[in-house]
């Protein structure tokens, strides 16, 4: 390639880019960019067929709740284990509660305790599906502040002291 050794577009070219049977690139040709698409880059702001571009402020709040942000490594590991903490803790209250109906079952109802520890036993699961529901359009920290105050609150106590 014999050009200009200060050309910045050298880095983006290869012997043999020319060739008939490639699509002619945007830049090159001065078409428009299908509908859409958004040109990115140097001299971005000046490509043909664009339209003025919005002004940031013109942003509407729908589109910006239409799709929410990924979350990153440490924030999709943490609601692992977040989430294997809340299955534990559903086993915990399936055993611990196991051991306290038989504690129970001689001085309280059977009918008003069953069905109060199944609830107990669905009570992790019930929580972390509902904090993963209600917070979808929240900010991650409020998401992971209300599974950590579930973990605290939702400790199956009869499993851990033994009864």
């Amino acid at each position: 390639m014999a050009s200009d050794p200060h050309d910045d577009e050298d880095a983006f070219r290869w012997e043999g880019d020319d060739s008939p049977t490639r699509p002619a690139r945007p830049e090159r040709t001065g078409a428009a960019l299908p509908d859409g698409w958004r040109a990115v880059g140097k001299g971005s702001e000046t490509t043909p067929g664009d339209d003025v571009a919005p002004a940031p402020e013109a942003v509407t709040t729908a589109d910006a709740d239409a799709e929410p942000a990924p979350l990153g490594n440490v924030a999709l590991v943490s609601l692992g284990l977040l989430g294997g903490i809340y299955l534990l803790y559903t086993v915990g209250w399936l055993l611990g509660s196991s051991r306290l109906a038989a504690a129970t079952s001689f001085w309280l109802e059977p009918a008003a305790v069953v069905p109060a520890l199944w609830v107990a036993v669905a009570a992790p699961a019930l929580w972390f599906g509902g904090v993963m529901l209600l917070t979808r359009a929240s900010a991650a920290w409020v998401r992971f502040a209300w599974l950590v105050v579930g973990v605290f609150l939702l400790l199956p106590w009869p499993f851990v002291i033994g009864v």
